[in-house]
């Protein structure tokens, strides 16, 4: 029986939209932004410094404790007390029934039964088209940001859970959005969700 949903996903791969839609599909709350919410109200930090460091390596480096470096007080980095206090907020959420996306949640409630673990993925084409149509065109190539972003997502997750991000045994299912499209993803976990509750 499955009571929280985690969806893990590649940048431009629709993740976020399918956990919305599935949500109100099964009639429960989405958690993504709301996340980062709690966590700037905890911790004091901006809901932009959060997004940019809740769930992505640093800019600077991709690996190793060089994260925020520069802002380390008594060996803890703004990003680790980010992680410590989205950890606190993801195990509360998950007490309720809801869906959670990205933050490393299917780590987190990796030993809870009732959370069905997504990883959503699509290949470059489908993600550049869609992240240029919803964020606009930028002076980077989408195909770079795509890139850009998985790469500190991965690095990001190996960091803070010493297991390699988006390997099929980390998760229950795996869909390709661009194949499958938004729609039946949605459909595809709000049956899986339903029959194992019914």
């Amino acid at each position: 029986m499955y009571k929280v949903i985690v969806i893990s996903r590649q940048f431009g791969s629709g993740g976020r939209t399918i956990g919305y839609e599935t949500a109100k599909l099964l009639g429960i709350p989405c958690y993504n932004r709301e996340i980062t919410q709690e966590v700037s109200k905890n911790c004091g930090f901006s809901m932009e410094y959060i997004d940019d460091h809740g769930e992505y390596a640093n800019h600077r480096s991709w690996l190793g404790r060089a994260f925020d470096s520069q802002s380390r007080l008594n060996g803890m980095s703004n990003q680790d007390k980010i992680w410590i206090e989205q950890r606190k907020v993801i195990l509360e959420l998950a007490k309720s029934p809801c869906v959670i996306v990205g933050r490393c949640a299917d780590y987190i409630l990796a030993d809870n039964d009732e959370v069905l673990k997504v990883f959503i993925h699509a290949d470059d084409r489908f993600r550049a088209e869609r992240i240029v149509k919803l964020y606009g065109e930028s002076a980077e190539k989408p195909e770079k940001r795509l890139k850009d972003k998985d790469k500190r997502r991965s690095a990001y997750y190996k960091y803070y859970t010493e297991t390699e991000w988006g390997v099929a045994s980390n998760y229950h299912i795996a869909l390709d959005s661009g194949k499958l499209g938004i729609e039946k993803c949605v459909e595809i976990l709000a049956d899986l969700y339903k029959n194992t509750n019914s």
